[in-house]
């Protein structure tokens, strides 16, 4: 898809709002659904979905995960590699199925992968999200895609901020580069910084995130 490279606005983001804003709430509300009623199963997808996202782009994740579903459970990462690319569904079939396995052996071990209960046992969400960008074996997150993962299991509070964010962030003089953040500590400034700015706007700080991404991308995914 190609990317919209005009400079964002305070008056465009807010305009941008006013149109999209009952899908955004919409998008929400079902990554709200995801935690009330979701499986460990299906956070686990989740987190899976993310895994092939980082590096690459959401349809890619919806198109990988589709691939690979039947071997969530159990599948090694041969197996795996080849649903990827017999489906042709992600530019790194070799390299994320061993991400994915060792992170299902992490978490086997770990809390038995019952998701839920392990994030629910974390009073701090900086916390809840340092866990899963720093844990060792929970590989090809990051604080980028650990944000996205709990945004989309319906957890408020977390910045997404990729490549399309930061580039508005940086139209705005909110950032002086759009380089996403590599370290925490950037991480959790840029992030203050989006909440200040969502509060002089108005605009409820999870729906900004995905305003800036849709002014980039012109869609609203997850």
């Amino acid at each position: 898809m190609r990317l919209n490279h005009q400079p964002v606005s305070a008056a465009d983001i807010r305009a941008t709002h006013a149109v999209r804003k009952k899908e955004i709430q919409s998008r929400l509300s079902e990554f709200s659904a995801v935690w009330r009623s979701g499986s460990d199963e299906r956070l686990w997808e989740e987190l899976v979905f993310c895994i092939f996202t980082a590096g690459a782009s959401a349809r890619m994740g919806f198109t990988a995960v589709e691939a690979v579903r039947p071997l969530l459970a159990q599948g090694g990462r041969r197996e795996m590699t080849r649903a990827l690319r017999k489906a042709g569904a992600h530019r790194f079939p070799v390299e994320r199925p061993g991400y994915i396995v060792v992170t299902r052996d992490y978490l086997r071990e770990h809390c038995n992968l019952k998701l839920r209960r392990k994030l629910e046992s974390f009073r701090d969400p900086i916390e809840r999200r340092d866990w899963l960008a720093q844990e060792k074996r929970i590989k090809g997150l990051g604080y980028k895609e650990s944000s996205h993962f709990l945004r989309n299991i319906g957890m408020r509070g977390y910045a997404i901020l990729d490549k399309h964010v930061m580039s508005c962030l940086h139209d705005l003089q909110i950032v002086e580069i759009a380089k996403p953040p590599a370290t925490r500590a950037r991480y959790l400034e840029v992030e203050e910084k989006l909440k200040l700015f969502s509060r002089d706007l108005k605009i409820d700080f999870d729906e900004l995130d995905l305003v800036l991404w849709s002014m980039k991308t012109g869609e609203v995914l997850k």
